[in-house]
């Protein structure tokens, strides 16, 4: 009788539970921001059970962590299967580190089953997805597809004021039994399973999402001027109040944009006010605002319709406005052979999946850019992330895993297309937070 591989969910789930010891919250959550003794203690845990295993560790100038199980094939380009490792500040224990130890535990399974791949499947552990202390978010992968690390990237400083350069260079040197490895390399393809951080599959009842692609980011810079003046003599008539503008152009905003299209993502989330006086009237607001959207020909729409709706307001309140896009990014499609492998999988082992576009930014957009890439998605409880609430079940857990081994299996005795075409980028200037996730 022919047995079918499968994980070891027993041990997957109790490797979670060590890992959110490492950086653990006293409000049950994980604190391991990237780069820090706790990333290291992370990368230094995962690194012992790799080498116990006979894998090979690699690290590369971004601190890019590679776990290598050889394949049939001598000199055939590794499948890359893996997440991240560090969190936000107020961290849940799921989010990157499911993906990263699930990634462990199929290179583990294959070993236990003496099962050859053809071509070598290596775990990787991304430096920096979440962006919360240093800017921009998913560092390592985008460092990995463009081939360095700028000067003014390594200048840059933390939230807590060290310098890329000297972090990356001690989480290097905190893990000597990685040897150093070139940035970037050809790859066969990448897969990241990953909390969906979105009620979506936990409200549909469906364990598996099968991610298509990530949506269009577009972030809009809107200043509006107008007049100070004093807020208990100043009538109506003679006010140019820049805060009455934006009140009135993103009150239409909030009205349209997300009630008219349910996949229409619009967000403010960051406003300053000059002079910033309780009695006085401002003389300039400015604000950003996140729009997202997975068709191009939408985003489009929405970024015009916010400058009609916000240059009609600020003419009504006698303002003056300027609005500038400070970052853009285009939807990414993620590749359809490993869209499909993921859902013949699926379907094989009895397990019910969907389709699904992304709404966060994460490592694998930037990698469809060189190579084939998709992801799996597993519920989350109310769709709650980034937060210590955050919470699998463990049978997800499985599930996704057991997806990602299967997956693996299937995709490393398979050729694969062409990487994807390069995404359009536009980054946004230095004074502000980068992608984040």
């Amino acid at each position: 009788m022919l047995i079918t591989p499968s994980i070891n969910g027993t041990r997957m789930l109790g490797r979670l539970d060590t890992f959110a010891e490492i950086g653990a919250t006293a409000d049950g959550g994980v604190d391991r921001q990237s780069l820090t003794e706790g990333d290291r203690r992370a990368r230094a845990a995962i690194t012992e059970i790799a080498l116990s295993r006979g894998f090979t560790v690699a690290q590369d100038a971004a601190a890019n962590l590679f776990i290598h199980r050889r394949g049939g094939h001598a000199g055939t380009p590794p499948l890359l299967i893996g997440s991240h490792l560090d969190t936000q500040p107020t961290g849940g224990r799921f989010d990157g580190a499911l993906g990263v130890l699930a990634a462990l535990e199929v290179l583990e399974s294959l070993e236990d089953g003496n099962i050859q791949t053809a071509a070598p499947i290596e775990l990787v552990v991304w430096t920096n997805e979440e962006g919360c202390r240093f800017a921009p978010g998913s560092m390592g992968a985008q460092a990995f597809i463009d081939g360095t690390l700028s000067d003014t990237l390594l200048a840059s400083r933390s939230t807590d004021g060290l310098r890329l350069a000297d972090e990356l260079a001690a989480t290097r040197e905190a893990l000597p039994q990685a040897h150093l490895c070139t940035l970037g390399k050809p790859i066969a393809g990448y897969i990241e399973l990953h909390i969906e951080q979105a009620p979506h599959l936990e409200r549909a009842g469906i364990p598996i999402g099968v991610v298509t692609g990530v949506q269009g980011t577009r972030w809009l810079k809107v200043s509006v001027k107008g007049e100070a003046g004093h807020a208990g003599t100043t009538p109506l008539s003679a006010r140019r109040d820049p805060m009455r503008a934006a009140n009135m152009g993103l009150a239409r905003l909030y009205e349209t944009i997300m009630q008219t299209d349910t996949d229409a993502r619009f967000t403010v989330g960051r406003m300053t006010v000059e002079p910033g006086s309780v009695n006085a009237i401002p003389s300039t607001v400015v604000f950003y605002i996140d729009i997202r959207h997975p068709r191009l020909k939408e985003l489009d729409a929405i970024e015009a319709e916010i400058t009609v709706t916000l240059h009609d307001a600020a003419t009504g309140a006698g303002c003056t406005i300027a609005i500038e896009r400070v970052f853009d990014m285009e939807p990414a499609r993620f590749d359809n052979t490993l869209i499909n492998a993921i859902e013949d999988v699926a379907k094989a082992r009895g397990v019910a999946s969907t389709r699904m576009v992304s709404g966060a930014f994460h490592d694998a957009l930037f990698i469809s850019r060189v190579a084939p890439t998709a992801m799996i998605f597993v519920p989350c409880r109310d769709g709650i992330s980034h937060n210590p609430r955050e919470f699998v079940d463990p049978e997800f857990c499985i599930i996704g895993a057991d997806i990602l081994f299967h997956t693996a299996l299937s995709v490393s005795e398979m050729p694969l297309a062409e990487g994807n075409p390069t995404i359009r980028t536009t980054a946004i200037s230095n004074n502000h937070k980068g992608v984040g996730t």
